[in-house]
């Protein structure tokens, strides 16, 4: 086991991939002066969100009506396996951390969800790999991203409700005070010590309008990510229906350069990552072990569950479908939800979650995690076949 497992890291460690994720993350350390221009990466994103939509529209124009229903089984499964982690991990980071209750939903709102960069990731090691994978599971990743905005929503609406402060602070928290409002409270332009911003007056504890209003779940179900992502879904679910002719020239593009621009997405990744770190100084350990171990046992949690899903139906999945479904489960958000979130929780740490989510997280699956889950998924495959009887 440890031999396939060190084969199985040290043949991902080294692909073009992760060379280029070590480049970007070196950048900031060695103090390179160089900018990697926002504009590009905005554009690396769409291509890649729409890339991943427009190939898994095209599997999906080619699944039976048998593959579809199980397709729909899956996600349904994933969308409340995701929600159950983010319940389980704000738990964890109420007991085991001491940042703050809001802090700890909405880290809990970013891990609830997925992560669109490790998904292509994990999809650009398969495929280097050539390890099959079902063709829905680009569906799987925009299904499974909505968990989380529902999970942290749902937390602090439930903190409003027992007293939370126009900062964020509970009352038995530090720096508690029910009386600033409307940035004039605490003689520091209505931020705490931390640069938590107050609540707008519409959102204070008394008059706060219900956090589930039409402007939110807009911004939940038809943020930009989704909606390329959604979009590159139907596009080429469409076009496949019309054949092989119509896609093949679009597929040049959509298909056959996709690694390539991952290449360049994973070099901003690295320096970001890298950039995110040094925000975890006054988190503290247990924080930070959370962003490293949370990964692991979310992911098990997904393979396992995918297992059983498996065995149910009596239909063997593919080994790569394992992997992405544990990316989904163990990854964390850092587009969709910090953008939900930011219209909706202005209380909490602008950077705390997102330097646990790609300062760590994102480092750690695209690094280690995903052989790990390979591997795990390799032993569940081998010790519970699907088929044998119990």
């Amino acid at each position: 086991m440890l031999h396939d497992f060190l084969d199985n890291f040290l043949h991902n460690l080294f692909k073009p991939l992760l060379l280029f994720f070590y480049m970007g993350f070196a950048i900031p350390i060695l103090r390179v002066p160089f900018e990697f221009p926002h504009v590009i990466y905005q554009g690396l994103t769409m291509y890649l969100l729409i890339s991943i939509g427009w190939h898994g529209g095209e599997e999906l124009a080619t699944l039976n009506a048998e593959q579809a229903q199980q397709a729909v089984g899956f996600m349904v499964i994933g969308f409340c396996l995701n929600f159950i982690i983010g319940i389980l991990a704000y738990v964890i980071l109420r007991k085991g951390t001491r940042i703050r209750n809001i802090d700890a939903a909405t880290v809990a709102g970013y891990y609830g969800s997925d992560s669109a960069g490790t998904f292509v990731t994990c999809l650009g090691v398969l495929t280097a790999g050539n390890i099959a994978y079902a063709a829905y599971m680009p569906v799987m990743l925009a299904v499974m991203e909505i968990p989380g905005c529902l999970v942290a929503l749902y937390l602090v609406s439930k903190l409003r409700e027992t007293g939370m402060d126009p900062l964020g602070n509970m009352p038995y928290e530090a720096g508690y005070n029910p009386q600033v409002a409307n940035g004039n409270g605490n003689g520091n332009g209505g931020h705490d010590a931390h640069g938590h911003a107050p609540a707008h007056k519409s959102g204070g504890n008394g008059g706060r309008k219900g956090i589930f209003n039409a402007q939110l779940l807009h911004e939940v179900f038809l943020n930009p990510g989704l909606y390329l992502l959604f979009g590159g879904i139907v596009i080429g679910y469409i076009s496949r229906l019309q054949g092989e002719a119509v896609t093949i020239a679009d597929d040049l593009l959509f298909v056959k350069l996709f690694q390539g621009m991952l290449c360049l997405f994973l070099l901003e990744m690295g320096m970001t990552a890298c950039k995110r770190l040094r925000d975890l100084q006054t988190a503290g350990w247990p924080f930070i072990a959370f962003a490293i171990i949370g990964p692991n046992v979310f992911a098990t949690m997904g393979i396992i569950t995918a297992h059983a899903y498996s065995m149910f139906l009596g239909v063997p999945f593919d080994k790569g479908t394992y992997a992405l479904f544990a990316v989904l489960c163990g990854a964390a958000s850092y587009i969709a939800v910090p953008a939900v979130e930011r219209l909706a929780i202005p209380e909490a740490s602008p950077t705390l979650p997102l330097a646990a989510s790609l300062g760590l997280t994102f480092s750690y699956n695209v690094t280690i995690g995903i052989p790990v889950y390979l591997l795990i998924t390799g032993e569940i495959l081998k010790a519970f076949p699907v088929g044998a009887p119990m």
